[in-house]
């Protein structure tokens, strides 16, 4: 079994390595002068099982990039199984055509990891479940769910918890940890104008003087996560919390959420934080390292993942 990582998320990487108890691959992923990528493992790798770690968050054009490449390296020098440990996929907001002469950019992207050479794909909390459908290769998509919990649980035991969806898409999310913490449900009915753009319509389920917990996969710019925050709070929620799994957090996205009714933003580490992410207190990190490096060795040892979330 080897590790190689990619310079989208080395943190990650390196506390998977650690939680293995294996050193990361020797390898030079580079540029040349106009940009273009160039990769180099500096190690035997024929006959291995290699796992290349890469989120194709930002820049996701250049970490996508980096992924492929990667992948076509280890295939060239005789890997016997890639692969593709992806905690946060890029693209994966483009599933479907919402309108016409659209593209689907979830598939093109699938397709270029399996042309590449990736034998399996190993992803977390993908926008949208039938992502997996546009792999000819097997795919585990991890969830949060357990880490989310156990977070939960040691520091709102016996609290008055409502978990909220901030839209009808995200429904199953917050109900799976609902169901796991024996809490109430709460739906945010929103109106999205355009992309980027939501009004908060209505609220479904009773948050007047409970402690709200949203629960989402992708924040971007937080306006919608905002503008539900406000609303819980204006309906009477004693707190508001968000736990999301990926923390794009783009533009005014920070600004937004210390301006808005959001206590605490709790992210996990899918995505390397940008400079600044990390020196407020309104947002804090938990890590999916444990929960990778276990379902990596499960992979290696041909045992069960879905069991990690029974």
């Amino acid at each position: 079994m080897k590790v190689v990582a990619g310079n989208s998320n080395r943190p990650l990487a390196e506390a998977i390595s650690q939680h293995l108890s294996m050193p990361l691959t020797r390898a030079s992923i580079s540029r040349f002068a106009d940009m273009e990528a160039w990769v180099e493992i500096h190690e035997n790798v024929r006959g291995e099982d290699v796992f290349v770690i890469q989120s194709t968050s930002f820049p996701a054009n250049d970490n996508l990039m980096e992924l492929l490449i990667c992948i076509d390296a280890l295939r060239r020098a005789s890997a016997h199984r890639i692969t593709a440990v992806i905690p946060y996929f890029g693209y994966g907001r483009q599933d479907r055509k919402p309108g016409p002469r659209t593209p689907i950019s979830a598939k093109l992207v699938a397709n270029l990891i399996t042309t590449a050479g990736a034998n399996r794909v190993l992803t977390l909390d993908l926008h949208a479940g039938q992502i997996q459908g546009f792999f000819d290769i097997p795919t585990d998509n991890l969830f949060s769910a357990p880490v989310f919990t156990r977070d939960i649980a040691s520091r709102y035991d016996g609290k008055d918890l409502v978990f909220v969806s901030p839209d009808i898409g995200g429904v199953y999310r917050a109900r799976a940890l609902a169901k796991r913490l024996d809490a109430d449900l709460a739906i945010i009915d929103k109106r999205r104008e355009r992309a980027g753009v939501s009004e908060v319509v209505n609220i479904i389920g009773e948050v007047k003087g409970r402690n709200c917990l949203i629960v989402d996969d992708i924040v971007d710019s937080a306006g919608t996560l905002c503008n539900a925050a406000d609303a819980l709070k204006k309906a009477g929620a004693k707190s508001v919390v968000a736990y999301v799994t990926h923390g794009v957090l783009s533009g005014q996205a920070l600004p937004r959420i210390r301006a808005s009714a959001l206590e605490t933003l709790v992210l996990t580490d899918s995505i390397a934080p940008k400079p600044g992410t990390d020196e407020t207190d309104c947002v804090r990190r938990i890590s999916i390292a444990p929960l990778l490096a276990e379902a990596m060795m499960r992979v290696n040892t041909e045992t069960s993942v879905s069991s990690l979330f029974d």
